[in-house]
């Protein structure tokens, strides 16, 4: 299948802000650069054959080839679950890793990163996010996102900075590092089946890459987890029983949590 090409354009009326992220985004990612011309997305992206970033003002969108709506980064559903932790309400995810002060967690499937933040709030500065993302685009759309995101909200921002992201294919990681590298493994691969309450990813879905989890996954998971390997899979998953997974159940969750303790 032939690679899609990525070119970067601008909004309607750039300005001098927009223009310097356009290039920047042209140069770290050895994208093309294209006026815009009072072209629509949807016409430049058609007339390319190409995924379309559009510098804007204080971000990014994204357009996968033959999305209709863009991918960005927000915070908006860590902020939430922030708040609902700070309430001292239960949170699923944090149950499962059960994250200590300075821990180290490797989220091999970074996506918009909320459990990444959660983490990162969880181990505090001492402790040490690492976030992979397989899609260049979204790697660096997140990536920056994250250094740049302006809020007032102190605790998010912190999170926000604190996660490094690396843009690689989670195998093809794991296999570079030594074992016991991570005190905490989180996969999260795209879900085999559609959930309707996350139809707010479906420009993520579009966007990223979509990926299986593997016996060679699991492994190596398990090789470099210190503590264990945790699952966010679609509640009906087999993943949970044929990879040993402990599923903790939620009784009105469409996707639950497993572990793996190693």
């Amino acid at each position: 299948m032939r690679a899609i090409n990525t070119i970067v354009t601008t909004a309607g009326r750039p300005d001098d802000e927009s223009m310097a992220l356009a290039a920047f985004a042209c140069q770290t990612l050895g994208a093309t650069f294209e006026p815009r011309k009072k072209r629509s997305v949807r016409k430049m992206s058609q007339a390319f054959q190409a995924n379309i970033i559009v510098a804007g003002k204080n971000r990014y969108d994204y357009y996968a080839y033959g999305a209709e709506e863009p991918f960005f980064f927000h915070p908006n559903s860590a902020a939430f679950r922030l708040k609902r932790i700070a309430r001292g309400e239960a949170e699923p995810f944090l149950e499962a890793a059960q994250l200590q002060l300075g821990d180290t967690v490797l989220d091999c499937t970074l996506g918009l990163a909320a459990d990444a933040m959660l983490a990162a709030y969880t181990v505090g500065e001492k402790g040490r996010i690492v976030g992979l993302e397989a899609n260049p685009n979204v790697a660096f759309i997140v990536g920056q996102g994250m250094q740049t995101y302006d809020t007032t909200e102190l605790p998010l921002t912190a999170c926000m900075r604190q996660i490094e992201v690396v843009q690689s294919e989670a195998v093809r990681y794991l296999k570079t590092l030594p074992a016991n590298a991570f005190d905490v493994v989180y996969m999260d691969p795209m879900f085999e089946e559609a959930i309707e309450e996350s139809n707010n990813f479906e420009a993520l879905r579009l966007a990223g890459e979509h990926v299986t989890l593997t016996d060679e996954w699991v492994q190596e998971a398990k090789r470099v987890a210190r503590k264990r390997v945790v699952l966010k899979a679609h509640f009906r998953s087999e993943w949970f029983m044929k990879y040993d997974f402990q599923q903790y159940e939620r009784v009105t969750a469409k996707f639950h949590y497993g572990v793996l303790k190693v």
